[in-house]
């Protein structure tokens, strides 16, 4: 008989993992912040080249995360929030990638981007231990890993490395850089490391200021081990420019031969509306609680994951 049917992590594990969650919960109590819960089915998907959507026919799409929902609340009046549960990728599956895995979506009225980032650190710390966190600019990492500046790239020159590293048949510079940032991203080794000022066409949801003579996201990414765990912005609040942002993805979506998403009605008028002053985190917890539990993998920490070999 087959044993498919076993969990594909240790019950001691599980039982570990049910632990972290209710310290998870724990973290946000001491700090008076709200736990909500939104839909994981809804009738609008995201226009994000980088992200499709599983769709149920007949019904919508399954969330590729909480944000359209709880920004609304938040428009709505909601105080600051936070949300765990079940989110849905198409095409994600690997040793650290599963269709559905737990997202821990975290949004903080009136603080800056740089003390989000210090409440990410103290919950990492709480959860897998402390240890000091490095701050690198993405245009200092793809210049230490490749000598590229990615805000001043050379198109030609930026797709030869990137299919040096593996990436074949790259469609434009944007998909060679976001490969490349993944691939430096990759070879950090074993530390933790916050990169932040993103280039601008990078920013998905995020505000975007200028340093100098470039403009850049206010956004960041938290890397450990070499490994993605939470992507955080200073939110937009500009339902024009989310506009702008939605019909720029379906453009790329149309020259790159994906499905052309309709706009979330609901979620832009809820910008028109007003989101207040914020910033948002979404946090891998399956990757964070391996992390925690010294496990390599996703399937060694969720009770029915994905069979890696």
């Amino acid at each position: 008989m087959s044993e498919a049917w076993r969990p594909t992590a240790a019950l001691d594990t599980l039982i570990k993992r049910a632990d972290l969650l209710g310290r998870t919960r724990a973290f946000f109590r001491d700090r008076d912040i709200v736990e909500v819960q939104t839909s994981t089915l809804d009738q609008y998907g995201v226009t994000d080249v980088a992200i499709e959507n599983v769709e149920v026919a007949g019904y919508g799409y399954l969330q590729t995360s909480p944000e359209y929902q709880m920004k609304r609340l938040l428009a709505a009046g909601m105080p600051s929030c936070y949300q765990i549960g079940p989110v849905f990728r198409a095409g994600e599956v690997g040793r650290w990638h599963n269709t559905e895995f737990t997202m821990l979506e975290w949004y903080e009225l009136d603080v800056t981007l740089e003390q989000l980032m210090a409440n990410v650190a103290a919950l990492v710390d709480y959860l897998v231990g402390p240890q000091r966190v490095l701050t690198k600019t993405v245009q200092a990492l793809l210049k230490d890993a490749f000598d590229l500046d990615p805000h001043k790239s050379d198109e030609k020159r930026c797709l030869a490395i990137a299919n040096k590293e593996g990436l074949q048949d790259a469609h434009d510079l944007y998909e060679a850089l976001d490969f490349l940032v993944g691939t430096a991203v990759s070879k950090l080794g074993a530390e933790r490391v916050f990169l932040t000022e993103y280039p601008k066409y990078q920013a998905a949801l995020a505000r975007t200021v200028h340093r100098g003579n470039v403009e850049v996201a206010l956004r960041f990414e938290l890397v450990i081990d070499g490994l993605e765990i939470a992507n955080g912005y200073d939110e937009l609040r500009d339902a024009l420019e989310f506009h702008r942002r939605c019909d720029y993805d379906n453009a790329r979506r149309e020259q790159l031969g994906l499905p052309v998403k309709p706009i979330d009605p609901n979620f832009e008028a809820a910008m028109a509306y007003g989101l207040p002053n914020c910033c948002g985190v979404a946090v891998g917890l399956d990757r964070l609680f391996a992390l925690a539990l010294g496990k390599s993998a996703l399937q060694d920490v969720t009770a029915f994951g994905t069979r890696v070999q």
